[in-house]
């Protein structure tokens, strides 16, 4: 759970100045990408114990504990399991693949690990041009040929494919290698909207935060067709923000619509872990 008292010491601060800083961010254009100079170098792993591996973009690991990922080892007993953060700012489905990350964590990976896949925020980027991030929607075998001036095919056409694609590949790859995949809906962004139909949100307030970035529909229509478990985190994080309210979650994101501080941070780490015990998950059972 997040530490109440650092949170409540950010809330003596309150500033709406924040709250609408962070409304006037385009919410159709992927984040910057963070700094990544202070990351800690990754640990060696346990041989002998079996890993959680952490595949996702800059809302699980950015500069060091801005991250939920950073966050997410103090919540299980790291004596009987190790927590791997593989988190890559800035990178989309297409691009963790493409520029050799998934290969790296692929190496890792052994029989009775887990991988939480958690990828979105970037994807719905450019096809090329000076930062290629972005991939087709939805699940298929649609290919695009597209020519690339930077990145990994700088020079060369590049076929880029679906979002489901690349989730779909790093699935069926993780499962060759005798572990367990599992797909994560996406962190809440602080974007608020008047909810809908005159309703009330979760706690009573007439404002509700954005749930779905429009790839929880994809998400679950692969999680159907590979027959792997979908936790959706997002609408717990999301009933806790509203609970705060919009000013005080405001707090919880002091750059942007995106990217949240620690305490934000293990906000989200500690939903990814109700979300495991809410789906009764394998996983679960390494939780403190």
């Amino acid at each position: 759970m997040p530490r109440s008292s650092s949170i409540r010491n950010l809330f003596l601060t309150t500033s709406l100045a924040l709250a609408s800083l962070v409304f006037a961010q385009n919410p159709d254009v992927p984040p910057p990408t963070p700094t990544q100079h202070q990351l800690p170098t990754d640990q060696a792993l346990n041989p002998r114990l079996p890993t959680v591996f952490v595949v996702g973009d800059s809302t699980a690991r950015n500069n060091t504990d801005l991250g939920w990922g950073d966050h997410f080892a103090p919540l299980f007993d790291t004596s009987r399991i190790n927590v791997a953060n593989r988190a890559i700012a800035g990178r989309s489905a297409r691009t963790y693949i493409t520029e050799g990350h998934w290969a790296k964590v692929l190496d890792e990976i052994k029989p009775g690990d887990f991988v939480l896949f958690q990828l979105g925020h970037n994807d719905g980027g450019d096809l090329g041009g000076p930062k290629p991030r972005g991939d087709l929607k939805g699940i298929g075998d649609e290919t695009q040929q597209v020519p690339q001036t930077a990145g990994p095919f700088a020079g060369q056409v590049e076929t880029v494919r679906t979002y489901g694609w690349y989730l779909r590949k790093m699935i069926d790859e993780t499962r060759a290698k005798g572990a367990s995949p599992i797909l994560l809906t996406l962190t809440v962004r602080n974007i608020w909207k008047p909810c809908p139909d005159g309703k009330l949100n979760s706690s009573g307030g007439p404002s509700c935060i954005e749930r779905d970035l429009g790839y929880t529909s994809a998400l679950t229509q692969l999680a159907s067709e590979e027959h792997v478990p979908l936790l959706d985190m997002s609408d717990i994080a999301a009933d806790r923000f509203e609970a705060l309210g919009p000013a005080k979650t405001a707090l919880l994101f002091p750059k942007d619509h995106t990217h949240t501080s620690p305490e934000g941070a293990e906000l989200n780490a500690s939903a990814v872990a109700e979300a495991l015990r809410q789906a009764h998950s394998p996983l679960a059972a390494y939780l403190k």
